[in-house]
């Protein structure tokens, strides 16, 4: 698989996922030799930045450095902003004040990513997503989430997590070893993961608290958590776009409590330090540091617009079929249609350039393809060659394509072969193709931009304002952290997104 795909640090902020199938079917269903790693899509350009220094010293161990050298290369790289990192070291310092440790290191870094994330390694390295500060509306906000970071480290929760795991890998291995009955092995199996995802919970919620706590003490106000953690679902609802499944479903067994019980307990403790009107948010500060933050996806590293994703660094771009969702990550781009019953991954692998396609496509590195279905083909002017493979519960159409010294490789899947799915595959690799030179100058990234609402000015008009971002009207109440009734006031100050 990919060289990326490695054990990661607990995402203790993170948004809750769209649950899907086929994606992960992609990589991991049809027993791959190689995934294609996606280095070139996500680190070609990633500025690199020294991390926000606080006035202290974190100490650094080996097993730290590589997991920060892996953390950035899987967020694109360190973002480098003064205004963003004066404002993250002076709330940090505030914050680590008023913590019970206020002789704990912390060392802060911006993540070059459009995801909503922050996450703690236990040596006091924390990171924080620069999508994660574009949705939050105030330092208060932005604090709930460093603080209850700094929460895991005082608890020494990614330790002891680690202890778990490694508790519970033992246990499955002693059972399955042991054990000739099958369901007294996936008994055990599924006891040991509701027991690390029940403790997980607690550490949540414990870090939950305590961050609150520090935060009120620092004079921040302490219901910043419970707002952001609201602007937090709705944003994962607004990603997850259409579909009868309920994204926090997967929050059951994940290290993630459901999020509108952690908001109901983030507003019992905070009501512990302060009435709702008390502590500082200082928004108009916070407003001032992120106007002209980049959002979502850096143009550099490859982006999606709508169905289409472009990489001007590399030069080319495709169109997704209707009806489809594109995801650029790390390790690929991903598409799936709505209600998941087909689904496109596109990567990059080597393949040598005396090697030909067609024998790439049968050399082994996916299972069930059908190689008198190998046929070498040519996708606007680049030599190319497509197979049919065939799975328990998916049928695949493969292409590889060679572009410059690179080749691409587009899989489909489909639970059932039929004549949409195979012009959803024809239409989409057709569409891949050089961009012109006026594409790549015009590629431009996203950012937020700071207005002042002005007389008859309202979530509509201004919404209409926003551009590259979809359901632009519900996305602008999330940004700026309104319920979907609320109403902008002339001379407040807003968040839109503008290229």
């Amino acid at each position: 698989m990919s060289r990326r795909l490695r054990a990661a640090p607990a995402r203790h902020w993170a948004a809750p996922a769209r649950y899907w199938a086929a994606p992960a079917l992609l990589c991991l269903g049809l027993a791959l030799a190689g995934c294609g790693d996606m280095s070139r899509f996500q680190t070609a350009a990633a500025p690199v930045a020294a991390p926000v220094k606080p006035n202290r010293t974190v100490v650094q161990t080996p097993a730290a450095e590589r997991e920060h050298e892996r953390i950035l290369a899987s967020y694109g790289g360190a973002y480098d902003d003064p205004r963003l990192e004066a404002l993250i070291t002076k709330t940090v310092d505030r914050l680590v004040a008023a913590s019970d440790r206020p002789d704990q290191a912390y060392k802060v870094t911006i993540l070059n990513s459009g995801a909503v994330n922050a996450f703690a390694l236990p040596t006091g390295q924390l990171y924080v997503t620069r999508g994660l500060i574009a949705l939050a509306s105030d330092t208060s906000e932005l604090s709930s989430v460093l603080s209850h970071e700094m929460a895991h480290v005082l608890a020494k929760h990614a330790s002891i997590r680690e202890d778990q795991a490694r508790q519970a890998a033992i246990v499955a291995k002693v059972v399955t070893d042991m054990s000739n009955d099958p369901d007294l092995t996936a008994f055990a199996l599924a006891k040991s993961k509701l027991t690390m995802a029940s403790f997980s919970r607690t550490q949540e919620f414990e870090a939950d608290d305590i961050g609150v706590g520090i935060s009120a003490r620092a004079h921040f106000d302490p219901y910043g958590a419970s707002r952001f953690l609201n602007a937090m679902e709705r944003n994962a609802e607004l990603k997850a776009g259409k579909t009868s499944l309920d994204p926090r479903v997967q929050d059951f067994l994940s290290s993630h409590p459901a999020t509108p019980e952690r908001v109901q307990r983030a507003q019992s403790t905070a009501r512990q330090y302060t009435s709702p009107e008390g502590g500082e948010r200082d928004r108009e500060d916070y407003l001032g540091a992120i106007d002209n933050i980049v959002y979502g996806e850096d143009p550099s590293e490859g982006f999606v617009r709508g169905r289409r994703f472009l990489h001007p660094k590399l030069g080319f771009t495709f169109q997704a079929p209707e009806t489809f969702t594109l995801d650029n990550t790390a390790q690929a781009v991903i598409g799936v249609r709505d209600g998941g019953s087909q689904a496109m991954r596109f990567d990059v692998v080597r393949v040598p350039a005396e090697q030909s396609l067609g024998d790439y496509l049968n050399s082994g590195w996916m299972e069930g393809v059908d190689k008198s279905s190998t046929e070498d083909i040519t996708i606007n002017g680049f030599p190319a060659a497509s197979a049919v493979a065939h799975g328990d519960q998916w049928q695949f159409k493969v292409y590889a394509l060679r572009f410059g010294s690179d080749v691409y490789r587009f899989i489909f899947a489909a639970r059932q072969k039929t004549t949409e799915s195979d012009r959803n595959a024809r239409e989409t690799v057709s569409s891949f193709r050089r961009l012109t030179l006026e594409e790549i100058q015009a590629a431009r990234p996203l950012r937020i931009k700071v207005i002042t609402v002005q007389p008859g000015d309202t979530v509509e008009s201004l919404s209409h304002r926003m551009a590259g971002v979809d359901h632009p009207t519900e996305r602008f109440r999330v940004l700026n952290g309104l319920d979907p009734r609320a109403q902008v006031k002339v001379r407040d100050r807003v968040k839109i997104v503008v290229d």
